[in-house]
């Protein structure tokens, strides 16, 4: 038997390449090849330095092989953390982000070079990745799955070009092992006291229990977000860190904040049990600790107590307005209560079958306490988001029904902000802009530093025809809740997608919206993304997104969408709907 002509072995391959290259260079080739030379030159420190080596630069592309699919994929990943941080310095529309592919395989070695599938697949592999975002074969993860901490997404056997078999693909999730800067590393703490509210533990024995410990909470941080002088991390970053071990100096570095609220809940019978500590998140030292045995026909004051406690220990002035509406008093019955914290429950699934059961349970807060907005205030949300996604088998009907309610919520309780949230709703579907506008102003005037609140407000800045405005009022709800891309909801995103659309911005339209479609798995926003390619003269890309969106919405017509026309101004919806023409959507 001849001796061997080459070698061959087993090894990890890194590839990567930078995600709209040649948009990039098209508007400033000096510019765009400068700052290429500066990340490569990062990227080559870091593979250095997990013991791998560079086999091939050219243009956009590097590959880099390793002896360990562990180095390799923590290399991968503090390469993302490092660009990113990089992008910070550099305006959104020039940010260069590189996509990675991985992949565990045997190759033939030439010298200095490599070849093969196990080359070949990396390189497909990284084009399945995102811009900023980490891709790895199947044989790799089997070395990996269990020795990083990290969490991947499984992306099912992809047919990759000139590749004869399908190869498993995962995804790094964002979840576990975060590599985005933006939450790796420290946020600057804001010029006021700041706070985060971790989800108060339950301690009772049915696990069932967990709605009450987590509305408990949610009030907790409602209250303390009507102080103006208050930094409040809104519930959708704290509740990333609900049922997990956690180091309070973490927490406060990951969410830029001072001090840390946490607690704990145990309900049996009528009773409850409640415990509160506030912590300083530099020392972790308890500023401030107690606890609560109560009826709990008393939990309304418990809030209270723990809510001015707060303020108290932080110093914090009140305003005239903010001592009068700091107390919770929007419900002395405890069972309406109850039901109105199940209900809330229902409402954060946001699908039709959640929708269709928070509407009955409302229902039931109603007839428990006819003078509670919360009953009023959910069911009229409900019905306008029925509308608006199509699930309303009479909207007409159900539009004038979710107008009485919100009216009847601000008659029973003008102190309540999400009763104003649900007007605007309606206010918006009904065509009435200044109107929609006015409401969404009044629920931030009672809750100034409540994310989801400024989030709304941004969504009909933009419907108005002031995205400039909505893009600003978006980005302080996201210092609000710094963890917004990973908190499971995605009208961050979207909204910030709608925004950019209408001012223009549509590389950061695209980029916002496609990671609302990953957040929240449906094709909802779809049109706005298949727009801004349209617009960009993308057209490929367009037209494919268009087929994307048909095959999943086969009975989709131009005219039959209304969501495009909530726009206040007619040359706004035009612009959106003559792009979606041009993408070959049916009329």
């Amino acid at each position: 038997m001849g001796e061997e002509k080459f070698k061959r072995k087993l090894t990890a391959i890194l590839s990567a390449d930078v995600a709209g290259y040649s948009r990039l260079m098209a508007e400033d080739e000096s510019a765009t090849v400068e700052v290429l030379t500066s990340y490569k030159e990062a990227m080559a420190k870091l593979i250095k330095r997990y013991r791998g080596r560079v086999l091939d630069s050219i243009g956009d592309n590097l590959m880099a092989e390793f002896a360990s699919v562990v180095n390799a994929v923590q290399c991968a990943v503090e390469v993302q953390k490092v660009l990113s941080s990089k992008n910070k310095d550099l305006p959104e529309n020039r940010r260069m982000n590189f996509r990675i592919g991985i992949n565990l395989g045997d190759v033939i070695e030439e010298g200095e070079r490599i070849y093969g599938d196990g080359v070949n697949v990396a390189a497909r592999i990284e084009g399945l990745a995102e811009a900023g975002g980490i891709c790895i074969s199947g044989t790799a993860f089997d070395q990996v799955e269990s020795k990083l901490g990290l969490e991947f997404g499984y992306l099912g056997e992809q047919t990759v070009k000139n590749i004869k078999k399908p190869v498993r693909v995962y995804r790094l999730e964002m979840e576990g092992g975060t590599f985005d800067a933006e939450i790796s590393q420290a946020l600057p703490l804001p010029d006021k006291p700041s706070i985060a509210v971790l989800p108060f533990v339950n301690m009772s024995d049915d696990p069932k229990q967990e709605y009450f410990s987590d509305g408990i909470t949610e009030d907790i941080i409602t209250n303390l977000s009507k102080v103006s002088g208050l930094f409040v991390i809104s519930r959708n970053s704290s509740f990333l860190y609900k049922g997990k071990q956690v180091k309070i100096q973490e927490v406060a570095k990951d969410l830029g904040v001072h001090y840390v609220l946490e607690g704990s809940v145990r309900r049996a019978g009528d009773k409850v049990r409640i415990t509160a500590q506030l912590i300083d998140g530099n020392t972790e030292n308890h500023v401030w600790a107690e606890k609560y045995d109560r009826e709990l026909q008393d939990i309304f004051s418990v809030q209270d107590e723990v809510t001015q406690k707060v303020v108290s220990e932080l110093a914090v002035a009140l305003t005239v307005t903010e001592s009068d509406r700091l107390p919770r008093k929007h419900t002395k019955n405890f069972e309406a209560y109850d039901m109105y914290l199940r209900t809330k429950k229902e409402l954060y699934g946001q699908k039709k079958e959640n929708t269709l059961k928070a509407l009955e349970m409302s229902q039931r807060v109603i007839d428990l306490d006819p003078n509670f907005a919360g009953g009023y205030q959910i069911q009229s949300f409900l019905l306008s988001r029925a509308i608006r996604f199509g699930w309303s088998e009479s909207p007409n009907e159900d539009l004038e029904k979710a107008l009485k309610l919100a009216q009847k919520a601000i008659s029973v309780d003008h102190k309540f902000p999400l009763s104003y949230v649900a007007l605007a709703s309606v206010y918006l579907t009904q065509g009435k802009h200044d109107e929609a506008l006015a409401a969404a102003n009044r629920a931030a005037a009672i809750l100034p530093g409540d994310a989801d609140t400024i989030v709304w407000l941004g969504y009909y800045l933009n419907w108005i025809g002031r995205p400039e405005e909505a893009i600003k009022a978006i980005k302080k709800a996201r210092e609000l809740n710094p963890m917004y891309l990973y908190g499971g909801w995605p009208v961050y995103l979207a909204f910030m997608g709608f925004a950019c659309f209408t001012a223009g911005l549509y590389e950061e339209s695209i980029w916002n919206v496609k990671k609302a479609i990953e957040q929240y798995g449906s094709s909802l926003w779809y049109p706005f993304l298949i727009a801004s390619y349209s617009i960009l003269g993308r057209k490929e890309e367009a037209k494919k997104s268009a087929q994307q969106y048909l095959k999943a919405n086969p009975t989709f017509s131009l005219s039959s969408w209304t969501f495009g026309r909530l726009y206040k101004s007619a040359e706004h919806s035009e612009r959106l709907y003559g792009a979606l023409r041009e993408a070959g959507l049916p009329e």
